[in-house]
């Protein structure tokens, strides 16, 4: 058994495979460590000795994204967050990314973890999260629960932070196609202040196009949805020979995009985070497709990442 000063930053390790795909699920955060399939890496992730860089494949609940100095009301209740990016003084991603979650079952090709999120000051409510990770024939998935364990309805909202990567293609070679006819305008903080159509804009991939200098750490809406409800995105090299879609299911309306352009050394801009998301930044403020999680309901969803064109 390791002891404490042997253990990885990400806590206990769980190495699941199949046909070709393989992928590390930690304990710290419940994410995903690393993707690769035969080989070749599709997710940008980091070392069992590195503490999670730039939130790399975390788990983001109760909330994705910046909630505007912490403050927000949930029915007749006035609340205040902990600062967790007080630079921007703003709560950012949740409070289950840097907790330790527990194995509930695993086999060679699938581990499913959980985490008992407690009532506090900021987020009175309890939620039962589960996220079963898997890998096989169409690449990686993760399905997620969360369920309401009080007795009064909870604001819930729910992304995950993978960096997505196509090796030896610089960010600015890569072609991304992004199902999404508007984006969020944001302020220094980067938090939103309004909402525009992308069509005729620097900002419009809803056909792929090369990403070249653009500094993107974004939100998009109204997706182009697929016939299942769901939507892709898809990143690709120049030539079109290697690439790697991210696909979720119609309860994901929103997709944040970032480069990488504030991450230090090598990691600055050599991926694409691209998060599925259900609600847009600061939404516990302005409401806009909050979760309201009855007494005993359990939200579910379901996304994964596909190589390949």
């Amino acid at each position: 058994m390791d002891t404490p000063d042997q253990r990885p930053p990400s806590g206990a390790q769980w190495s699941i495979s199949a046909a070709g795909h393989e992928a590390v699920i930690v304990e710290v955060g419940g994410g995903v460590r690393t993707y690769r399939h035969d080989g070749t890496d599709h997710l940008d992730g980091y070392d069992a000795d590195e503490l999670c860089p730039g939130c790399a494949g975390q788990v983001l609940a109760p909330w994705p994204n910046r909630i505007r100095d912490g403050r927000y009301t949930f029915g007749e209740r006035s609340l205040q967050l902990t600062l967790s990016e007080p630079d921007r003084g703003v709560a950012i991603h949740g409070l289950v990314n840097w907790v330790p979650w527990r194995l509930v079952e695993q086999s060679s090709d699938a581990v499913t973890v959980g985490y008992d999120l407690p009532p506090q000051p900021g987020y009175p409510w309890p939620l039962r999260l589960r996220t079963r990770w898997s890998v096989g024939p169409d690449g990686l998935r993760a399905e997620h629960e969360a369920t309401n364990l009080g007795d009064e309805p909870a604001p819930f909202g729910f992304a995950v932070h993978p960096y997505l990567r196509v090796p030896g293609v610089a960010v600015d070679d890569l072609s991304m196609r992004l199902p999404a006819r508007k984006r969020l305008h944001v302020d220094g903080r980067l938090l939103p202040i309004g909402v525009t159509p992308v069509e005729g804009t620097e900002y419009d991939w809803t056909s792929p196009r090369r990403i070249g200098g653009a500094q993107l750490d974004l939100c998009f809406g109204d997706v182009v949805r697929d016939e299942d409800g769901g939507s892709v995105v898809s990143l690709a090299a120049p030539d079109g020979a290697a690439g790697v879609r991210i696909w979720a299911d119609r309860e994901f309306g929103w997709w944040q995009v970032f480069t990488g352009d504030a991450l230090p050394g090598e990691r600055r801009r050599r991926s694409v985070a691209v998060e599925p998301m259900t609600c847009p930044p600061d939404a516990f403020r302005s409401g806009r497709d909050v979760i309201a999680l009855k007494p005993g309901a359990t939200w579910r969803g379901v996304w994964g990442v596909r190589p390949g064109v």
